[in-house]
């Protein structure tokens, strides 16, 4: 079983940039695609961003044009770049995996396409 542990999270400013990283405990992640969801205080969890294995991203409107998603395959790692950091980026950010890679594109924001999930790192944007 992959286990995903993120770090990064910490108290910035807006305007600043944070950069986040999944550490995946097996190779077998190589093959996955990965996600990244957040969750504000009082709201549901939210899609972010994907990647697959062959390094195709994925980002909702809301980040786009200021995160971005990348992976290392060599060291099981994910990461999220996230500059121009806004208030409302406030929120605990999760690294997951899915099963297989095989997850088709419309449904990489739904949280039940991953069965692998991080505990989150918390990211809070202060003015």
């Amino acid at each position: 079983q992959v286990q995903l542990v993120e770090s990064g999270g910490g108290l910035v400013q807006a305007g600043d940039s944070v950069r986040l990283s999944c550490a995946a405990s097996t190779r077998t992640f190589n093959r996955r695609t990965m996600a990244w969801f957040r969750q504000a205080p009082g709201k549901e969890r939210e899609f972010v961003s994907a990647i697959r294995w062959n390094g195709h991203t994925y980002y909702s409107d809301f980040v786009k044009g200021r995160f971005t998603i990348s992976r290392d395959s060599s060291k099981n790692t994910v990461s999220l770049q996230m500059n121009s950091l806004k208030l409302e980026d406030t929120a605990v950010y999760y690294c997951a995996a899915d099963a297989d890679g095989r997850s088709i594109q419309s449904t990489l924001d739904r949280e039940e396409v991953y069965d692998v999930w991080g505990s989150g790192t918390e990211v809070t944007v202060s003015s």
